[in-house]
């Protein structure tokens, strides 16, 4: 995929998650994002609206930069490495990122931008429904939404060469 075709595909997810804000509808959960000690470094906010789930991501204390966010798809979040969260959510057997030629992760998301205070807020949708089912962030064995040490080049699969996982948040029903 050109980069002129993965910045329209970037915008479109931008413009989605500003499209959704206005619409949100049903219960909303908070969940706490811990870093590698356990300690709440920020907190993850699910609501159900009209085409899928709003997501907002708040965080303090993280290195300043870009990082790599995705859902990965069990809802544990055991550190200090985190990977007890398995592999990236994707119940539709795609490939890594938003630039992947052959479709991309429902668990794929955008960078998070830590400012130099450490503070940094994401807000987006993903199309799957709050609602438990099995394409839904509230499945089973839920999922958890992971912050990683890199920005995410939204290419390489699996995970975008994002590096380390540094901060995770378990999504349980």
């Amino acid at each position: 995929m050109d980069a002129r075709r993965w910045w329209v595909g970037a915008a479109m997810l931008s413009l989605g998650g500003c499209a959704l804000m206005g619409r949100s509808s049903g219960p909303v959960r908070d969940f706490a994002l811990r870093d590698a000690g356990g300690a709440e470094v920020g907190t993850v906010r699910l609501q159900g609206a009209s085409h899928g789930t709003r997501v907002t991501v708040r965080v303090h204390g993280l290195t300043p930069g870009m990082h790599g966010v995705h859902l990965h798809q069990t809802g544990v979040c055991e550190g200090p490495a985190f990977t007890s969260a398995g592999p990236h959510w994707n119940p539709t057997g795609k490939k890594h990122g938003w630039a992947n030629p052959e479709g991309h992760h429902m668990g794929d998301l955008p960078n998070l931008t830590v400012n130099a205070d450490g503070t940094g807020m994401m807000d987006f949708s993903v199309e799957a429904p709050y609602a438990a089912g099995p394409t839904s962030v509230l499945d089973a064995d839920g999922s958890a939404l992971v912050v990683h040490a890199s920005m995410d080049d939204n290419k390489t699969d699996p995970s975008g060469n994002s590096g380390a996982r540094i901060a995770c948040a378990a999504i349980t029903g």
